[in-house]
């Protein structure tokens, strides 16, 4: 007789609030989430959750973001939560390990500090160490410090530094909102005299903001450093010390020279002064400290600082040099093999006073650095050696390089690395194929979030930039979403969208922070103010996120509210410069915003789509008045769009794709039969672009959806594996290890295009893998945050298997399909507490599975057979849908002529009813017998 045993059903994961990286929490009445590691078909009937005062019995299904069951935390309490689950099916788990949760913020009222620096600065942004002491005379129980900076710092605590986190706090809506960090120092003070101290740059704070020469200082002139520590002692008192104020100190006389988002940062190691954080160091060279804020008008306002809810930025990785480079003027340019953002380590030992300089490029050029792209930003690390063995990585600057020329001294490139930095957050996704090109793409989307999610959400990580613009995030945020857990990256990101938009009469700025201000005069931007409204919704979808749905409904009204005054009453809105598709790729270098698609037909799909958000969010909130008000007009701006930019035979005013791509995918056109006949000229439109992406920051998301769910998959999967100019595969065929801002930022020839706005690190064009996630793996949310999933692969013809995995509230999700005789494998984890809808290729909808491991196979569809052509008289649209063709075309082209052939190639429109000989006019006659006889030979069979 054989014994069954039922697998141990345990809780996996206890988390609170938005953060798994520390215990302290921003709120006092933290959500808390928990997965199960459990069997199949594991549903939850209710839980117990306690917190070693009190338990209370959750009688309900839901595991994510639940409300806070006990009285709320007190500043400085501290208390153990664990959780008990019981299923549907009778099964419990034991009680979890305990989770700490500590309040992380301030009591009403406790703030004390006040923003200390240079008493006398010799030169703007210079940067500086400022110092107190303090005396504890009773054992310490619990230390707490509490720090925020108008800069960047890194506090030191009796010679240690507090914690890793790099340029901290990071960068805010100065004027309205700081962020504190929260750090526990109970280690690092000791009974007796204790020195607090903290190096202080001006970074983002100091920085001149604008474009070509026109730019100015926007917050404030000098740096400064707030900071108290709270002290609980052994017999339960507490008091605040070390309130920064009178009796702080101060010295420019630190090693950090100068320091500067653009220009990099200069460090003199003769001048470090050992020990200067540490008890007995001499006050020599000391002055008392400027008390209150080296502000600008207009940000004299220091707010008192709220509580960090996303995680700081960090050192994540370090990567070797993996080529040396001789360049054509003799020198030395260090290649790491990818291009990151961060900062050059070296290990060096030289004479005293000898300078090392570290200059940055994200490409070569002539086979020099490309330093053009960077504009006014000089992106350059200089130190002076202090004579001994010296560790040179700058502090309080970053830059977006893949190369690096090192000059003053001859490094050994094994001394040498790269350090990533970027917010820590928690990779949660990941996407895999058969196709190794397809593969690097993703690899590049990747890397380039990594490099941009940087404090904020910002557009380039390398020259004179480096803004939270809008548009790009608004884009972006649903792969964003499905790669790494920005809930709480987004959601510290969005209040300041608010309060700038709050200053802005409910326009928001093109970038948060504000940092342009004379860009204010653009008015509403559509698909830039629209941020408003689509982050919160996407952040809502994936994680489940009520919260941020509930703070940001103010905005997200004021946003449409704003749209609608300056729209009238039509529906439309219509008249206004906008940005449009930016970025498209038939656009001059010079005048990114002229686009094929008009900006009026943008605008008002856009204020259609918002409305409609706005209208989702109000009912999900209960705000019913406002939800019927707000779908009443979206309905109005729909039927608006339809009327004025939509023939009844199923065409656009603007015959463009990204209009197209609008209509369908933002669910202005409802008929089926125009539905149909737009989806069939978006298909027709990319085949006669020669299935090369036509599309700018606004298209670029949807054109691949648009097609795919119109039952036009080759097309999408033919313009997802472009490798011609432009195409997204086509900077990975130039060796680019991220997503750039132009799809031909490096031309074919590898010179840098000749626009004055080129990065090699843009994540906005990236947006194309939340379809790789969603549609071609087939893992995607049905219900929000993953309560319940949606399985629906659409393998393409050219891969043999594609993947994807998200970490989902509720646990690992996955998603596989590989191809195996006749058939397709499709493969899906359905982790505990959701079900999953499923949808195979060529099959019916399977209503529903539950958690679990799930396979299933269907029938793989066949390739449609390839006729011959008749040569000359072949349909160009014909000969671009078979690749023998269009290949031996172009072949037989290039072999007599290659700039015919050239022509050919990126000229041609690939349309129906136009024969191949319209596309050869004035082309020797025995060329065109040529191409004739190689069309019909490369089709024959």
């Amino acid at each position: 007789m054989t014994t069954l045993h039922t697998p141990l059903v345990s809780v996996a994961t206890l988390r609170a609030e938005l953060r798994d990286d520390t215990a302290f929490v921003a709120t006092s009445a933290p959500r808390l989430t928990w997965t199960v590691s459990a069997t199949a078909g594991w549903i939850q009937a209710r839980a117990e959750i306690t917190d070693g005062i009190e338990t209370v019995s959750h009688d309900s299904g839901d595991s994510v973001l639940v409300a806070w069951p006990f009285t709320p935390l007190a500043a400085g309490e501290t208390r153990e939560v664990r959780v008990r689950v019981h299923a549907t099916d009778g099964r419990s788990t034991p009680w979890s390990a305990p989770r700490e949760v500590s309040a992380g913020f301030l009591a009403d009222g406790e703030w004390a500090a006040q923003p200390i620096g240079l008493a006398a600065p010799e030169r703007d942004a210079q940067p500086a160490l400022v110092r107190t002491g303090f005396t504890l005379d009773r054992p310490v129980e619990r230390a707490v410090l509490f720090w925020t900076a108008l800069g960047v710092a890194e506090p030191e605590l009796n010679g240690t530094p507090v914690s890793d986190d790099v340029l901290s706090p990071g960068w805010t809506a100065y004027r309205d909102r700081l962020v504190h960090e929260t750090v526990d120092v109970t280690a690092l003070v000791r009974e007796g005299e204790n020195v607090l101290g903290a190096s202080i740059a001006g970074a983002w704070y100091t920085e001149k903001y604008g474009f070509f020469t026109f730019t100015n200082r926007l917050y404030g002139t000098h740096p400064s450093f707030l900071a108290q520590l709270r002290v609980t002692y052994a017999d339960g008192s507490s008091e605040t010390l070390a309130a920064t104020g009178e009796g702080w100190s101060a010295t420019g006389d630190g090693p950090v020279v100068d320091s500067g988002i653009y220009a990099g940062e200069h460090q003199d190691l003769r001048r470090q002064i050992t020990g200067w954080s540490a008890p007995a160091m001499s006050h020599a060279g000391w002055s008392p400290a400027r008390v209150g804020a080296a502000a600008l008008p207009g940000y004299e306002n220091v707010p008192v600082p709220e509580a960090r809810v996303a995680p700081p930025v960090r050192r994540t990785e370090t990567l070797p040099v993996v080529d040396v480079i001789e360049t054509p003027s003799g020198g030395r340019i260090l290649d790491f093999g990818q291009n990151l953002v961060g900062r050059v380590r070296l290990h060096v030992k030289g004479a005293a006073g000898a300078r090392v300089v570290v200059r940055h490029a994200e490409v070569l050029e002539d086979g020099e650095l490309g330093i053009r792209p960077l504009r006014n930003a000089r992106a350059t690390a200089t130190f002076d050696l202090s004579g001994a063995h010296d560790v040179l990585e700058s502090r309080f600057s970053f830059y977006g390089f893949r190369y690096a020329e090192v000059t003053g001294h001859d490094v050994d490139p094994s001394e040498v690395e790269a350090v990533v930095l970027h917010t820590d957050l928690v990779r949660t996704g990941w996407f895999a194929s058969s196709h190794a090109q397809l593969d690097r793409l993703h690899e590049n989307v990747v890397w380039g979030m990594r490099g941009n999610f940087l404090s904020i959400p910002t557009d380039c990580p390398q020259r004179d930039e480096r803004l939270g613009w809008t548009g790009d995030i608004q884009v972006f945020s649903p792969t964003a979403s499905f790669l790494y857990d920005v809930d709480g990256f987004l959601t510290s990101w969005l209040r300041d969208l608010s309060l700038e938009q709050a200053r802005n009469d409910g326009t928001v700025p093109v970038v948060v922070p504000a940092a342009l201000p004379s860009f204010g005069g653009l008015g509403p931007t559509a698909a830039w103010g629209d941020a408003a409204t689509v982050v919160p919704t996407v952040l809502h979808e994936r994680f489940g996120d009520t919260g941020v749905l509930a703070a940001q409904y103010p905005s997200m009204k004021a946003w449409v509210d704003a749209v609608l005054r300056d729209a009238g009453d039509s529906g439309l809105w219509a008249g206004r410069m906008q940005l449009g598709d930016w970025l498209d790729p038939s656009a001059p270098p010079d005048k990114p915003g002229q686009a094929k698609v008009d900006g009026d037909i943008v605008a008002t799909a856009y204020l259609a789509r918002s409305l409609r958000h706005v209208s989702d969010a109000a009912s999900l909130l209960g705000e019913d008045t406002d939800a019927a008000a707000y779908a009443a007009l979206a309905e109005r701006s729909r039927a608006a769009f339809v009327a004025e930019y939509v023939t009844p035979a199923g065409r656009m005013m603007s015959d463009a794709p990204t209009a197209y791509a609008l209509a369908l995918e933002f669910g202005l056109v409802t008929d089926p039969g125009v539905r149909d006949a737009l989806a069939e000229r978006l298909a027709a439109l990319v085949r006669e672009g020669g299935y090369r992406i036509g599309t700018g920051f606004v298209g670029t998301p949807l054109v691949a959806d648009a097609l795919a769910r119109a039952g036009r998959l080759a097309a999408a999967e033919r313009l997802l594996l472009q490798t011609e100019c432009p195409s997204w595969l086509y900077p990975v065929t130039m060796g680019a290890t991220t997503v750039w801002e132009r799809w031909d930022s490096l031309l074919p020839d590898g010179s840098v295009n000749p626009g004055e706005m080129t990065s090699f690190n843009h994540y906005a064009l990236g947006a194309v893998a939340d379809w790789l996630h969603r549609s071609v793996a087939g893992l995607a949310p049905a219900e929000p945050g993953y309560r319940r999933l949606r399985i629906a692969p659409r393998p393409l013809a050219a891969l043999e298997h594609a993947s994807a995995r998200h970490v989902t509230p509720y646990g690992e999700a996955s998603v596989s399909w590989r191809r195996q005789g006749d058939e397709v494998v499709v493969t899906a984890e359905v982790p505990p507490n959701t079900t999953a809808e499923v949808d195979l290729p060529g099959g019916p909808l399977l209503a529903e599975v539950g958690s679990g491991r799930h396979e299933w196979r269907v029938p793989a569809e066949q390739a449609p057979a390839l006729r011959p052509l008749p040569g000359l008289t072949a349909s160009l649209a014909d000969v671009i849908d078979d690749p023998r063709a269009y290949q031996a075309l172009l072949d037989t082209l290039g072999e007599a002529d290659e700039d015919r052939a050239r022509t050919v190639r990126t000229e041609t429109r690939w349309a129906t009813g136009r024969p191949v000989a319209t596309a050869l006019m004035f082309t020797p006659p025995a060329l065109r017998d040529a191409v004739d006889t190689a069309i019909r030979s490369a089709t024959a069979h």
